[in-house]
């Protein structure tokens, strides 16, 4: 039986770096993956859109697709825009099968990166001293995401023993400013900035800017197209596929259910 296409999807830019990074996911993917199709569409600003991308699958005999959504603020819900896609999908054809995942959330295994990400920018920034830390995301956040967001950065902060709050670029949390004042109150001049965005888009531009006029010492670039991304994708796509077999004319000793994905812990 042939595996599902997998069709990852992003917000689109007209800026090519943001686009970039969706890109080199899918090609990543793909050369991981070579039993399965492996497609990048977005969901806003530029091509391919997702009824684009279905419509070539469709035309080389994919009969199943499922969705996952490059979504790192998210943890259940995912943008309203992408139920729309698929409605107009479902509609165009009847006759294929689709499944959406859940969005990539908030996982654990990305504070690595983000670490590894801050080394470099602190390197760069030749600082030597920190005592204060800010989680930056782009939002939106669903309650679940807003909650493991919160949770991620008491253990990114109580790893490295230093205060860290959350910042959000949207109006659903606090933003960068309050974010630098709640530190700057406690008395913390040399607060560095995590950057838990996948990509550079205008929301990390004004965010990494903001928090550099207000006197960060440094801030991360995105997390990108990492191991744990991918890691996370195929996760994603392997449980939301489940929903596509049939259960009842599929008989047991044919396939070996799989489970959802458990991010590793942090790393010392």
């Amino acid at each position: 039986m042939t595996a599902p296409a997998l069709i990852m999807l992003a917000h689109g830019s007209t800026d090519h770096l943001v686009t970039e990074t969706t890109h080199h996911l899918r090609h990543r993917m793909q050369t991981l993956r070579p039993d399965l199709e492996v497609s990048a569409a977005f969901i806003d600003h530029c091509p391919p859109t997702g009824p684009q991308v279905v419509s070539t699958l469709v035309n080389r005999g994919a009969t199943e697709i499922v969705f996952v959504p490059l979504l790192l603020a998210s943890a259940i819900d995912h943008d309203p825009g992408i139920d729309v896609l698929v409605d107009r999908v479902k509609t165009a054809y009847p006759d294929i099968r689709f499944a959406v995942s859940r969005p990539l959330g908030p996982e654990a295994c990305f504070l690595n990166v983000l670490d590894e990400r801050l080394r470099s920018a602190l390197t760069a920034a030749r600082v030597t001293e920190l005592d204060g830390l800010i989680l930056s995301h782009g939002g939106p956040c669903d309650v679940r995401g807003a909650a493991l967001l919160a949770r991620r950065a008491r253990q990114w902060g109580t790893h490295h023993r230093l205060a860290c709050v959350t910042a959000t670029a949207d109006s659903s949390g606090i933003g960068i400013v309050p974010a630098m004042e709640s530190l700057h109150a406690q008395g913390r001049r040399h607060i560095a900035v995590g950057s838990f965005f996948l990509a550079p888009d205008q929301s990390f531009e004004s965010q990494a800017h903001q928090a550099l006029h207000l006197g960060a010492v440094a801030v991360s670039s995105p997390i990108g197209a990492d191991d744990s991304v991918l890691d996370t994708v195929i996760a994603r796509y392997a449980f939301a596929a489940m929903d596509l077999l049939d259960l009842d004319e599929t008989p047991e000793d044919t396939f070996t259910p799989m489970e959802e994905f458990h991010s590793p812990a942090l790393s010392a």
